[in-house]
């Protein structure tokens, strides 16, 4: 097997590599955009997330796209197929460096005040049907946290408060025996009473931010996996093009 022979079907591997990385993004992002068990009210309640939804279908989508584009270019040995890889290969590499520099710099502006407001504006409590509230419930029970920053901020003038003047903080703030909507308060009188056995005292932003920082390398492993990939395949792709001229 000669140089050029290899090099096609790396590029082959490669790309299949590529389509196998979108299909898998495309059927998150659909899941997450569409998923009926609760998921979706999470993902609607907030724009970012919305967004960040429709994105991961979006970028699902193109990269599979490219993948096939690299596989039928190498296969068939088509010049004009190769350069429009390339170059489309080229362009979403760099959107991501740019992407990834902006979120490194941005991260720590992020902060829990920016939350805040809205919970206290717009939550109105465990049995409301809103998407809002109902998305905040299903966060509070899932991660086992309270509020932003903790119980307190349902008080302060907040809707919650205002709606339920004899409530502290809702029933989504206590322990439960499992995690889960149809999980049973193990005890509200005492969660009232703010017994750290059955109240959880952590706030969601907090608890949210720690569970990501703890599996950070996860996700930028494979960030830092799908960048190279397409590294290989621009400089196979282009390789190829100037051998079949």
């Amino acid at each position: 097997m000669g140089v050029l022979d290899l090099m096609k079907y790396l590029m082959f591997v490669f790309n299949m590599l590529v389509f196998g990385g979108g299909i898998c993004l495309l059927s998150v992002g659909t899941w997450a955009a569409a998923d009926p068990n609760g998921f979706q009210s999470i993902i609607v309640s907030s724009p970012l997330l919305n967004v960040g939804a429709y994105l991961i279908i979006f970028v699902g989508v193109a990269l599979a796209f490219l993948g096939f584009l690299g596989c039928f270019g190498a296969i068939k040995e088509n010049r004009s197929t190769l350069l429009l890889f390339f170059v489309l290969v080229l362009l979403v590499f760099s959107v991501e460096i740019v992407a990834a520099a902006l979120i490194l710099v941005n991260r720590k502006q992020i902060k829990a005040e920016f939350f805040l407001s809205d919970l206290q504006r717009n939550y109105q409590g465990d049995n409301a049907s809103d998407v809002f509230s109902t998305s905040w419930n299903t966060i509070m029970i899932a991660f086992s946290c309270c509020g932003i920053s903790g119980p307190d901020d349902f008080g302060n003038c907040s809707h919650f408060q205002e709606q339920q003047p004899d409530e502290l903080w809702p029933h989504a703030c206590c322990t439960r025996d499992r995690p889960l909507h149809t999980g049973h308060l193990l005890d509200w009188k005492r969660c009232r009473q703010r017994d750290p056995e059955y109240l959880n005292s952590q706030g969601c932003f907090p608890t949210i931010a720690w569970m990501l920082q703890k599996y950070i390398s996860i996700p930028g492993a494979c960030g830092l996996g799908v960048l190279t990939v397409e590294m290989f395949a621009m400089i196979f792709a282009f390789c190829l093009y100037r051998y079949y001229d």
